[in-house]
């Protein structure tokens, strides 16, 4: 698993847009939230994605952009952003590369059965590409604003 003070791994893939979205775009300009989380349209991601948007502008004043991501594709997340009128990027890791390289793509355990799945995950990176906070395993309800205020208090 990835800790605090890493190197933040390299990422480009595309977003809801088709458009291709890598962290080097950011360097040098904005601090990156990485979340993670498992499916468009579920009740713990919808929470996640409607309290990030309410606090985008927020965000954005502090220099800091909102990137999603799930292995669902570019037309779920349309669809997902669509439906609940979401501000933010959404990225599609089809092939699952994005979450292996962040070590999000673990064993899930749901009543007694065991199975793969994405581990909701929050990475913040700063401007330099160095990860100053990795959680695994977070609660989806209050996550957003836990976010902003760590970002305020220290980067």
């Amino acid at each position: 698993m990835l800790t605090s003070d890493q190197k933040a791994p390299a990422f480009s893939t595309n977003n809801q847009n088709n458009q291709t979205v890598s962290l080097s775009d950011f360097i040098g300009k904005k601090n990156v939230i990485l979340y993670f989380y498992p499916k468009d349209d579920t009740s713990g991601c919808t929470i996640e994605a409607n309290q990030f948007t309410a606090l985008k502008e927020q965000f954005d004043a502090i220099d800091t952009v909102i990137l999603g991501v799930s292995k669902d594709d570019a037309q779920s997340h349309t669809d997902f952003i669509n439906k609940f009128d979401l501000t933010i990027n959404l990225l599609a890791d089809t092939d699952g590369k994005l979450c292996e390289s962040y070590a999000v793509w673990q064993d899930k355990g749901k009543d007694g059965n065991v199975k793969m799945g994405i581990v909701r995950s929050t990475f913040i990176i700063d401007k330099s590409g160095i990860i100053k906070s990795a959680e695994y395993g977070v609660k989806a309800d209050g996550h957003a604003s836990t976010v902003y205020e760590f970002i305020q208090r220290e980067l």
